[in-house]
């Protein structure tokens, strides 16, 4: 397959997905984002005290609600219309919207924070979105990342395409998507190559295995430096 047929097969996973993924989150299922990934990814949103945030990938929209909770101005876009649906069921902001349609520009607004919460599975579809995000944020604004982490993965360190896995979730789950793996190098390269510039690595540690449980990138643009 080509990349864009692996983007497609992202998609077409999440869109058979939808129920059992609302479950899982709402239902607090997934120990690793309840124990450590769900509350840094929340500090680290706040710690840059955004007036406006954009959650983007942001599933049945759980963080927007997290950060409208603290009272920060929140709105989420997501590829899948069954995710977007179960999202504006509890109130909130969000909007349906393809990463392809995101990088061609179809957003047009300007944001303090864009959050890319365990939402970057692809390759090239990446670094395009990532491009429109160096568009989108406003003079002291910045991107935060956060991702599996490549060091503690278990994966071979190469960059590539690797098969999705549900292990570990529920038997309602079906057809994992599949993800493209980068190495931290990569992951660099990626944000200099597109304009942005990493201010901020943090890792999450998971206290029972003293070992990082993902990493996060706080990055903003070359030519719009945030916070030193």
């Amino acid at each position: 397959m080509d990349n864009r047929e692996y983007d497609d097969v992202i998609v077409q996973s999440w869109h058979k997905n939808v129920d059992a993924w609302t479950k899982a989150i709402r239902s607090a299922e997934i120990h690793s984002r309840v124990t450590v990934t769900d509350a840094a990814i929340v500090n680290a949103v706040v710690a840059e005290a955004p007036e406006l945030v954009l959650d983007l990938g942001c599933g049945e929209g759980w963080l927007v609600r997290a950060l409208s909770d603290l009272g920060i101005n929140a709105m989420g876009i997501d590829a899948v219309p069954g995710l977007i649906a179960r999202a504006s069921a509890l109130g909130g902001s969000f909007t349906q919207m393809s990463y392809r349609e995101f990088a061609e520009g179809k957003w047009g607004r300007k944001v303090d924070c864009v959050v890319c919460n365990f939402s970057l599975l692809g390759n090239e579809i990446v670094a395009d979105v990532l491009h429109a995000i160096v568009d989108t944020l406003t003079t002291q604004g910045c991107c935060i990342i956060q991702t599996l982490h490549p060091n503690y993965s278990g994966e071979p360190y190469c960059d590539g395409w690797r098969e999705g896995s549900w292990a570990g979730f529920s038997d309602e789950f079906t057809d994992p998507a599949p993800w493209y793996f980068r190495t931290l190098s990569s992951w660099l390269s990626l944000f200099s190559n597109v304009g942005l510039h990493l201010r901020e690595m943090l890792e999450p540690l998971n206290n029972t295995t003293g070992q990082p449980a993902s990493v996060i990138f706080v990055v903003s643009s070359k030519l719009k430096r945030g916070k030193p």
